[in-house]
């Protein structure tokens, strides 16, 4: 598998063929070093809740790619009020899991504000069984154990900037709820107001979690893993 992140909550994944996009904030996103001009494939979109920073260039790229849009049912009606074709949306509501592409997407609950409906989170679970969590934004909350309960998850995608999500602390706490094998730090680092490095979220996970492994993806950067 491929993940690519262009900074902010905004990533790529790629596998088996497919290429899906999570939250595709371009336009005003000063991490990202690429437009979303220059997306050559897009067969997938996953948005998390309707805040402009995670949303983003969802309708422009779905309708340009033909990709079919995962959201909350309000964030569907929105995007399909704004242009979205309605045969491009896939709307769902916590709980609920659809099948795209070979891969089981189950959408679960964030703890953090939105626009229209509420704002979630993607377990994703690919063909190979490898198994994602994105959480979108969110804050800390005990459900979080459920989670890894329920589901064997490689990878947790987590906010650490604060502010507006979870900082580190709460975030190595996380993992240790999630059981995760792997974590990528999302949502730092974009404007001053967030936290501005990954060196308190690998302290804190030495002493939190240590079995979780942090991975530092380069903005912009494809990284296997």
């Amino acid at each position: 598998m491929e993940i690519t992140w262009f900074g902010h909550a905004n990533f790529r994944l790629k596998t088996g063929g497919t290429t899906v996009l999570i939250d595709p904030f371009f336009v005003g996103n000063p991490s990202s070093p690429t437009t979303y001009q220059e997306i050559e494939t897009c067969d997938l979109i996953l948005v998390t809740h309707d805040h402009t920073d995670h949303v983003g260039q969802t309708l422009e790229l779905a309708i340009k790619h033909d990709a079919e849009v995962v959201a909350i049912f309000d964030t569907i009606q929105s995007l399909i009020s704004q242009g979205l074709p309605a045969h491009l949306g896939v709307a769902m509501n916590i709980g609920g899991t659809v099948e795209r592409h070979g891969m089981d997407i189950k959408m679960v609950q964030a703890m953090h504000s939105t626009v229209n409906g509420a704002a979630a989170g993607f377990i994703i679970t690919l063909a190979d069984g490898t198994c994602i969590y994105n959480s979108g934004d969110t804050g800390l909350f005990g459900d979080m154990e459920l989670f890894g309960q329920f589901h064997n998850i490689d990878i947790a995608m987590l906010p650490i900037g604060g502010r507006f999500t979870m900082d580190a602390q709460q975030a190595a706490y996380a993992c240790k709820l999630l059981k995760c094998k792997k974590l990528i730090p999302q949502h730092w680092g974009t404007w001053a107001i967030l936290g501005q490095s990954t060196e308190a979220m690998a302290e804190q996970l030495m002493l939190v979690a240590p079995d979780t492994e942090m991975i530092e993806v380069e903005i912009g950067k494809p990284t296997e893993i």
